[in-house]
């Protein structure tokens, strides 16, 4: 509980994945991927309860051990098709009291940890929020991208004032980390989203504690920072 107000997080962990098969089971740094994010809610006083949904026998089985509450989810929930909203509102009724905010946390974000976490919810209170996301800021500005036809023609590739502007002067740009998702629950039910249309605020986050791993390079970038630094 922080401030009156109850959290309840979310650690939704699918077995199956396209891209890198079972990479929540995947041994990062000689411990489960998923173990990263269990053991950074559990130091995190704010949080009054923290379930993993999982359709994975092992990755249920790596959470009760760590004593945390599981949910078996359905098969129809975990799925490419699943969304995450689905995935949190099955938790949400499956679950007899009620919380005042969800945090989902992605166990594919193994470098966020509980400072990261406190930080935002702190964030929440400062900013009297409903929502709270936490970004990264990009490395390269999107307004030096575009698409590209199937000729392959860059004309207009950028726009006009842009070519011969250095990239620093160019505005700072944030892309969405996947590691924190706060939202008022009733709001979250309402608007089925983390993303309202108002009283929703950025918790910014460096670049190494942001990797998000979906690929065997993002899994490789972890493991040596964690390593080596």
């Amino acid at each position: 509980m922080y401030k009156d107000r109850t959290f309840l997080a979310i650690i939704p962990a699918r077995g199956g994945s396209k891209r890198l098969p079972k990479k929540n089971l995947l041994s990062l740094s000689g411990k489960p991927l998923i173990s990263y994010t269990i053991d950074a809610a559990k130091k995190v006083n704010s949080i009054d309860k923290i379930i993993v949904t999982s359709d994975n026998i092992e990755i249920l089985e790596i959470s009760k051990k760590a004593k945390i509450e599981v949910i078996q989810r359905p098969v129809e929930l975990a799925n490419d098709s699943s969304t995450t909203f689905d995935v949190v509102r099955h938790t949400i009724e499956n679950l007899k009291k009620t919380y005042d905010y969800i945090i989902l946390l992605q166990p594919t974000s193994p470098l966020r940890d509980e400072t990261h976490i406190n930080e935002a919810i702190k964030l929440l209170e400062t900013k009297k929020a409903d929502a709270i996301i936490s970004v990264c800021k990009i490395d390269h500005s999107p307004l030096w991208s575009n698409t590209l036809d199937k000729n392959l023609s860059m004309n207009s590739f950028l726009k006009d004032g842009i070519l011969n502007k250095r990239s620093q002067e160019l505005e700072e740009y944030y892309s969405l980390n996947g590691a924190i998702y706060i939202c008022k629950t009733e709001k979250l039910l309402e608007k089925k989203s983390f993303f309202l249309e108002k009283k929703i605020f950025a918790y910014k986050m460096d670049k190494k504690s942001s990797i998000d791993i979906d690929t065997k390079l993002d899994f490789l970038i972890a493991q040596t920072i964690l390593e080596n630094y």
